[in-house]
């Protein structure tokens, strides 16, 4: 009987829990993750930027849903699905964010003053904006690892928060705060996911989870970077690549051409899992092919033509 009496209390509590709103102070836990998903975003574009941007948690709190979003009526934010939650999450930019990591990206120096405009945001600054949503949406997930396995999936991008059907607006919602600064100019980045998602994992995030470990073993780091150094990998070395259709790929015979557009010139792109490493020049010694390395895989080039060439 008492233990009966003890499971209806539990689901009572729950009921209650669940109809006044999470307490943000009650999951200490959400402050560490966002924390780290503002260090993981500086370190995804500490190579891609010639000038340093800073990102720091400003701050965690717990509101409705309509009174959270008419604070960013100028913004572009991201829709996640959160499959293992049964639900989706935002995250999204203010106007000074796109602006300012436009800046950061394309390499300018600051000395312009910074854009003060009500313009409707470029194609451009659109697709900075979904190639950070892809970033720092993995950074996110990322930092939840500590407390729950999830993946959020970008589903789509909106410049008008009335369209971000994430629930109702007097839903109850946790936001985060993270502020940039670069080039002595800034930006405010906001997270958002609703009480629904996070009602399960209030004894997760009740306690501080720590991602430090006990300080290594010197003989045992020796060991492993030994190991590590003998490690084989496969490399692959790519000289041009063509898109064909379906229907093409059908009708390939036995003996026949397929023209590449390139020439002895062409630079050969060396990768190692899917990474790109070297652009090498491809020649012959001792009657075998071989490949020159000429420059490494400039990161933030390709990053900035991805963009572009969206």
């Amino acid at each position: 009987m008492s233990e009966t009496r003890r499971g209806r209390s539990d689901q009572g509590s729950d009921q209650l829990l669940g109809a006044a709103g999470l307490s943000v102070e009650r999951m200490p836990m959400l402050h560490v993750i966002f924390d780290q998903m503002a260090n993981l975003c500086a370190e995804s574009l500490r190579s891609l930027s010639p000038s340093q941007s800073y990102f720091w948690l400003s701050t965690v709190g717990s509101s409705r849903l309509a009174d959270v979003l008419d604070r960013y009526e100028d913004a572009v934010a991201a829709v996640y699905h959160a499959q293992a939650w049964d639900s989706r999450i935002l995250i999204g930019f203010d106007r000074e964010f796109v602006f300012t990591m436009i800046e950061l990206m394309f390499g300018a120096d600051g000395a312009e003053p910074p854009l003060d405009s009500t313009r409707v945001f470029s194609n451009v600054e659109l697709r900075l904006a979904q190639a950070l949503f892809e970033r720092f949406g993995k950074a996110l997930q990322s930092s939840f690892s500590r407390a729950t396995d999830v993946t959020f999936a970008l589903e789509r991008i909106e410049t008008r928060m009335d369209f971000l059907a994430i629930g109702r607006p007097n839903n109850m919602v946790v936001y985060a705060k993270v502020l940039l600064q670069g080039l002595d100019r800034g930006g405010e980045m906001f997270i958002v996911i609703p009480h629904s998602a996070l009602n399960p994992l209030r004894q997760a995030l009740a306690q501080i989870v720590s991602g430090e470990s006990a300080s290594a073993d010197p003989n045992w780091s020796k060991q492993l970077h030994s190991e590590i150094q003998r490690a084989e990998v496969v490399l692959k070395a790519v000289l041009e690549e063509k898109m064909l259709t379906l229907g093409e790929v059908a009708e390939f015979r036995v003996g026949q051409v397929i023209k590449l557009n390139a020439n002895p010139d062409t630079l050969v792109r060396l990768e190692c899992n899917n990474q790109r490493l070297f652009w090498c020049r491809m020649g012959q010694l001792n009657g075998a092919y071989s490949l020159q390395v000429k420059e490494s895989a400039d990161q933030k080039r390709e990053f900035i033509d991805g963009i572009l060439s969206r």
